[in-house]
């Protein structure tokens, strides 16, 4: 850790086996755990807690105040859990008083260049790639993959094992499992691909895809088709999951897909 060319404040906790490459400014009020790597040029401003394992490329910076006007100087943190792999230029801007932290979930990849604004909760074993680019308040749930270069709205909740396409903009909420394209953002199907590989059965598949072509493909508004799946599809945590999702919704939930383009 003794990196003659890097600035360790001496106020700040570091495990003792962390690697710091050179120029690299680690703040004060900063913790990092076991086995984690800070590539050079990295700044690490106060506030930051970053976990186990974690690789962080050059250029990053974490913990930054947010861009947020209303900000005023209140104690928040950015929490980044373990095995979270964080490359070049990416930035992670700490809490308001709104949350108080924003959160990186273990396992996760940002890729290149991608921002995570204040208050925002990403789950596990998310990835999101080049340049995608979250507003304050954005809550990502478990195994979501956000494309590169797709701009989220501030306050949208994104569910379980979605996969948005790069490129997009997403202006309502995304339910869980499924697959989200085009403009405006619709749904396009459910991420069968991701589910199987996750060691999702085929009939658990089929449940989910019922569930949905009652709220996309028949005809019904969203109110209509929960109440039928509540009356004619079993009780199931997949099912109770997508309910809770929608009916929990304050922005709404993203458009099915119009084939004429409508």
């Amino acid at each position: 850790m003794n990196q003659p060319l890097a600035y360790v404040h001496p106020q700040s906790k570091i495990a003792n086996n962390v690697v710091i490459e050179p120029f690299v400014t680690i703040h004060k009020n900063v913790e990092i755990g076991e086995g984690t790597w800070i590539g050079s040029n990295v700044t690490i401003m106060e506030g930051a807690r970053i976990g186990k394992n974690c690789k962080i490329f050059p250029g990053a910076v974490i913990s930054a105040v947010p861009q947020d006007l209303k900000f005023n100087g209140e104690e928040t943190v950015a929490i980044i859990k373990d095995n979270v792999t964080i490359r070049e230029f990416v930035t992670i801007n700490r809490g308001t008083k709104a949350g108080f932290q924003t959160v990186i979930g273990d396992n996760c990849l940002l890729m290149a260049y991608v921002h995570v604004a204040h208050d925002c909760v990403i789950g596990n074993n998310c990835i999101l790639a080049n340049a995608a680019t979250l507003a304050g308040h954005i809550n990502i749930d478990d195994y979501a993959i956000i494309g590169g270069l797709s701009a989220v709205h501030q306050f949208v909740n994104i569910g379980a094992h979605v996969m948005i396409s790069g490129g997009s903009l997403v202006r309502k909420d995304v339910p869980p499992y499924t697959k989200a394209a085009r403009e405006p953002l619709s749904y396009v199907g459910i991420n069968s691909i991701g589910l199987r590989r996750r060691g999702f059965t085929p009939e658990k598949i089929k449940e989910i895809q019922d569930i949905y072509r009652l709220i996309y493909l028949n005809g019904f508004n969203t109110s209509q088709a929960i109440s039928m799946i509540e009356a004619d599809l079993p009780a199931t945590i997949e099912r109770d999951e997508i309910i809770s999702f929608i009916s929990n919704s304050t922005r709404g939930i993203m458009k099915g897909y119009q084939r004429n383009g409508i």
